[in-house]
């Protein structure tokens, strides 16, 4: 049996001891000898390491781990990077959040003027990692989940043309079908989904049955609309306080499916459908930032703290030895599938990606590509996210047809938008850089982009690229 070698970009991040529990429960899909982190922040990343060589020592016979800042001993003999980088880390987070509001706009990591700041940092950042990764392990896969994952898959494609193993990919879509399939008996393995639109901004338009071809989508949206209070209820009855954010989240879109009935919608639309609603969500005072310094970051680093000092796992209060294995139990009978179930791990996604490709099993998976016809009434470089076919040498897309005339304008707007962005990158244009913030949806006008960029420029000091 091979066992392949990964690199998790980004160590320092809340959501790498989840992915390192996540390859404890997989070992017998995903048979590793070697897992190293890399992150720039030593200090961040330490205490992930230290937790991850407690882990690994109680769970994982045989394998190698280590955790580093320098790029040679981080990407020499690679087979897989998983990339989840924070360019900028969460400081700049706080002000991609929070300035917006200053304006009256919209403040989201990932959508709006906040995203774009990010953007600004990100894609400078992840062109430098691949070059980096490239240099030491020329043909290993690379699979990015870092956000905003749209802008840079749009930047890669530019500054990577041809490079078949460098991915784009995204949790949200399946997530949204792990929430709503349950309701007609469905899983996410018993369909082949057709889906298309940006990342963070897309619909899915057809949900195939597996084994009957039969397209369920109406099936789901019948019981959704015909359960709707029902539904409605259960998903309230979630919420337990008022930033519980992703229970709200999927409490308003249901209300968006309702609205637009003929499609299964990603969460994220809502920040472009629904911009009112979404703007109250949060304030200039407490956003989304706010929320993960205040609960997961605190959580998960003094977990991580707390194994380091004892040195153990097993045989304590943190011992996961019948967890880990009943859940690879019921991964050998059920699936890689049920980890969603077995761990709250936001790239459980991601490692379904990879088993595919070892196993050159064609799973579809959604990903990031360049249009080239998939949908022909759309730009044919816009990088779609589309489900394609995973295979051992590529990943081939589907076609999709052509999109209805209102999807088709928000896409061709917001890629506009993004492409303008990466433009104003290259080039260093700061005409480029305004046209792009003026552009977006949740931003709209030129006086206000002016003042967000200004401000941004402020926030971000020697991390702001020059423009001219």
């Amino acid at each position: 049996m091979k066992r392949y070698s990964v690199v998790i970009c980004g160590g320092g991040s809340t959501y790498t001891p989840d992915m390192i529990e996540l390859l404890c429960l997989l070992q017998d899909s995903f048979p590793l000898r070697k897992v190293k982190l890399y992150d720039i922040d030593a200090e961040r990343q330490e205490i992930v390491g230290k937790f991850g060589e407690v882990m690994f020592r109680d769970y994982y016979e045989g394998l190698e781990f280590s955790y580093t800042t320098d790029p040679a001993e981080a990407f020499e003999d690679i087979d897989f990077a998983l990339v989840q980088i924070r360019a900028g880390g969460m400081g700049l987070r706080n002000a991609d959040e929070k300035i917006p509001y200053k304006y009256g706009r919209i403040g989201q990591e990932t959508c709006g003027p906040g995203g774009l700041a990010y953007g600004i940092r990100s894609v400078p950042a992840m062109i430098q990692l691949v070059k980096d990764i490239r240099r030491y392990s020329p043909d290993a896969w690379i699979i990015n989940y870092a956000n905003p994952a749209a802008i840079v898959a749009e930047a890669t494609k530019r500054a990577f043309p041809g490079d078949t193993r460098l991915v784009n990919i995204c949790d949200m879509p399946p997530d949204v079908l792990n929430h709503y399939l349950p309701f007609i008996g469905k899983k996410r393995s018993d369909i082949w989904p057709v889906y298309f639109g940006l990342n963070h901004f897309g619909w899915f338009t057809r949900l195939l049955d597996r084994k009957t071809g039969e397209d369920v989508l109406p099936e789901l949206m019948d019981y959704i609309l015909g359960h709707y209070d029902e539904i409605h209820a259960q998903f309230k009855a979630r919420i337990t306080g008022p930033t519980d954010h992703w229970p709200i989240t999927f409490l308003d879109h249901l209300e968006m499916i309702r609205d637009f009935p003929y499609s299964l919608p990603n969460t994220y639309n809502l920040y472009y459908l629904y911009p009112d609603r979404t703007y109250g969500h949060y304030s200039i005072d407490h956003t989304r930032y706010d929320e993960v310094v205040e609960g997961r970051e605190h959580e998960v680093f003094g977990l991580c703290r707390k194994v380091a000092e004892l040195g153990h796992m097993i045989g304590t209060e943190y011992d996961l030895t019948d967890k880990i294995a009943q859940k690879r139990a019921s991964i050998r009978d059920l699936g890689v599938e049920t980890v969603y179930a077995a761990n709250d791990v936001h790239a459980a996604y991601l490692v379904e990606l990879v088993i595919s490709i070892i196993n050159n099993a064609h799973e579809p998976t959604l990903v990031m590509t360049e249009n080239k016809g998939i949908c022909p009434n759309l730009d044919p470089g816009m990088m779609l996210e589309v489900t394609c076919l995973a295979g051992a040498q590529e990943l081939m897309p589907l076609q999709v047809g052509e999109v209805p005339a209102f999807e088709k304008g928000l896409l061709e707007n917001q890629y506009a938008c993004e492409k303008l962005l990466v433009d104003a990158i290259f080039e260093h244009s700061d005409m480029k850089l305004l046209q792009a913030f003026t552009e977006n949806r949740l931003v709209r006008d030129a006086d206000v982009a002016k003042k967000i960029i200004a401000d941004f420029k402020a926030a971000n000091g020697s991390e702001w690229p020059e423009f001219h």
